[in-house]
């Protein structure tokens, strides 16, 4: 069996190819091949994701909260808790959006020097399924 993901020709827009091919078992002379395409489009869009930056031993806590005021715009009050709950909890979700915009924020903060990933908003209702960038 052979699954290819790849992307799609519209921006955000995945194709999934799978193809199955099945052969003949080993000392059978089944010799017939059987193989079955499908193609399902997903839209990136319309999958939300969230920016998680994580705890490291190198950043002072002081420039986490820097770094959220200035990139993204966040109050000081507010870049303090998400900078507290990165050093308790170890991590914290800082954005959500689309996975292309996501994507870039964690593009920004490696290259404030943090420890950012990017991963799917489950759907247990955290609050990060919402739309529209930066959660404010």
């Amino acid at each position: 069996m052979t699954t290819t993901v790849g992307p799609g020709t519209a921006p955000g827009t995945y194709t999934a190819t799978c193809t199955v091919t099945d052969a003949g078992l080993k000392g059978e002379e089944r010799t017939d091949i059987s193989e079955r395409s499908s193609t399902d489009v997903l839209s990136a869009a319309d999958i939300p994701w969230n920016l998680v930056v994580w705890n490291d031993p190198v950043n002072l806590m002081s420039y986490v909260s820097y770094v959220f005021q200035s990139y993204f715009g966040y109050s000081e009050a507010k870049s303090n808790k998400l900078m507290l709950e990165v050093h308790k909890k170890g991590r914290s979700i800082v954005a959500h959006g689309g996975k292309e915009q996501v994507e870039q924020h964690a593009v920004a903060m490696h290259g404030y020097g943090l420890w950012a990933t990017v991963e799917k908003a489950s759907s247990s209702g955290d609050g990060r399924g919402r739309k529209g960038g930066a959660r404010g």
